[in-house]
């Protein structure tokens, strides 16, 4: 396909007709050519459409409006009008499930969007909605066409506003396999999910050039926005692949485990993996002593069937984990601190990453189980004029507002506000259980003895003597693991090796529940 294609030649009957058809057919599933889709593979990258053909069912892409093109003039644009102005749109299946996707063509204008461009994708985001189906965007390009000026920019506002409208309607998943640049980032951020590729694949706001300039900073566009920085640092991306495929098949089983919309259940499975499986291997898995650490990622996969998860975020706020998974077949989400790293404390980034998690599961009927084993927000300058109040706030409301079944699992510690926060009884919890090892107090014994027998403690001959005796007297008295249980601050203590059979026929319970909210525009956040 030119730049440019003459019309069409008009002939007799319909059978040219067709055959002219398919003539242009080919050359829009071509490309612009050759050498565009060989300047497109010199970068390590697929074309627009062999990553659709990865992303669904072999066979299943329905494309909408192939033949569109630009009608913009000026700067030479009336002498390049190729089909599909950029931007390839359609729907199709994936483990036979309809999906809309839309998917920037860089070897068209570098995958930069025009009006054209703009309304294809405003009308395929229309679609889903309407259709009540995930949507998924393979995103690779160099921004707005800058040669339309402002009519770019308005189509940026279209989808902004359509991603907006599609929020905890319909799962919106974004994955960057190229440039992003700009007001365009916005629309992956708006998303429930971002992916994104090692060395190939970047986002920001500002480029390096415009950096350097304002504040004299040299770095790359990796080291700006590339996939391990919002990976590990900013948190923009939820996942981080090597390559395209591997990266295309993971999108294809989270995609697995969410439901078409927010009217739906995620899709059950049968499960080999029975639902009475003991795990003996749990009692040597979390030391009793409550200094200790130990990987959390273990306990999950004890509980979860056959082991498997997906780990949402997982180099970001590492000393929480959110992930998601399946129970006797059920979808469930697991939020779980992990006292491997900074002990498993709240923090600021931890309570963002999980209030957001926390929320999509609800947005999209998942049910939540948390499992705890936290010592308490983590102290310091930094976090307090950082806002902690306000950010762990967010995880607070996130639980709060949250009408899915929701069950919590006392592992060992859980200490003061953090043990409210992390969804206990007092903030709506269905079910609370806790393990022979909990320790479910305002503070730790050491931390509440110095407060609490201050002056004994000094008065006495052997202050370190009588501060080791009002220790074991406040854990004898307070924290003992039954104490919350007889208060009815825990539905019951468990044998830990008997935590799969309980969370999974407590969650089939459950499945039937109902919350009606107050009537409300809707609710004020903490930001």
């Amino acid at each position: 396909m030119t730049d440019q294609d003459p019309m069409p030649s008009v002939t007799a009957d319909a059978r040219g007709r067709v055959a002219e058809l398919h003539e242009i057919r080919a050359s829009v599933h071509a490309g612009p050519s050759a050498r565009a889709t060989e300047a497109q593979r010199a970068k390590g990258k697929l074309t627009a459409r062999e990553r659709i053909d990865l992303l669904l069912d072999p066979g299943s892409f329905r494309e909408m409006e192939p033949l569109r093109r630009h009608r913009a003039t000026g700067f030479g644009l009336e002498a390049k009008k190729p089909y599909t102005d950029g931007v390839i749109t359609g729907w199709g299946t994936v483990h036979g499930r309809t999906v809309f996707v839309y998917a920037h063509d860089f070897r068209i204008f570098g995958g930069a969007l025009g009006e054209a461009h703009a309304q294809k994708i405003h009308k395929i985001m229309d679609k889903a909605i309407a259709a009540g189906a995930p949507l998924v965007s393979l995103n690779d390009g160099a921004g707005a066409r800058i040669q339309e000026g402002v009519s770019a920019l308005a189509g940026y506002g279209g989808i902004f506003q359509r991603n907006t409208r599609a929020s905890g309607v319909i799962p919106q998943i974004s994955v960057m396999l190229g440039p992003c640049a700009g007001g365009a980032a916005y629309s992956p951020a708006l998303t429930d999910f971002v992916f994104m590729v090692r060395e190939t694949s970047q986002m920001f706001i500002t480029g390096p050039d415009v950096v350097k300039a304002v504040t004299g900073e040299d770095i790359t566009q990796n080291g700006l926005g590339g996939a391990d920085v919002h990976a590990g640092t900013s948190g923009v991306s939820h996942f981080v692949y090597d390559d395209e495929e591997s990266c295309l098949e993971e999108v294809r089983y989270l995609l697995s485990m969410l439901p078409q919309n927010n009217r739906e259940n995620p899709p059950s499975t049968e499960s080999a993996d029975p639902v009475e499986r003991r795990s003996e291997t749990l009692l040597d898995l979390v030391p009793a002593d409550g200094n200790r650490p130990y990987d959390m990622r273990a306990v999950i996969e004890e509980l979860v069937d056959d082991g498997e998860f997906l780990e949402v975020h997982e180099r970001w706020a590492t000393n929480i984990i959110c992930a998601l998974s399946r129970m006797g077949g059920e979808v469930v989400g697991i939020v779980a601190n992990q006292p491997q790293s900074l002990a498993g404390v709240l923090d600021i980034e931890a309570s963002e990453k999980a209030a957001r998690f926390v929320q999509m599961c609800d947005a999209f009927n998942i049910p939540i189980v948390t499992l705890l084993d936290v010592p308490g927000f983590l102290p310091g300058v930094d976090q307090e004029h950082g806002g902690i109040i306000r950010h762990g706030a967010k995880l607070l409301y996130a639980y709060c507002n949250a009408t899915v079944p929701r069950i919590s699992i006392v592992l060992r510690k859980a200490y003061g506000g953090a043990y409210i926060v992390m969804d206990s009884q007092s903030i709506g919890a269905d079910l609370t259980y806790a393990w022979p090892t909990n320790e479910i107090a305002v503070m730790g014994a050491e931390g509440a003895a110095n407060v609490i027998f201050r002056r004994q403690i000094a008065a006495a001959e052997d202050p370190e003597a009588m501060r080791q005796k009002m220790v074991k007297e406040y854990k004898a008295e307070l924290m003992h693991p039954y104490y919350a249980a007889e208060r009815g601050l825990v539905d019951d203590v468990i044998d830990p090796t008997e935590t799969r059979e309980v969370l999974i026929r407590s969650l089939v319970m459950l499945r039937t529940k109902h919350a009606d909210l107050p009537s409300r525009k809707h609710g004020n956040p903490p930001q």
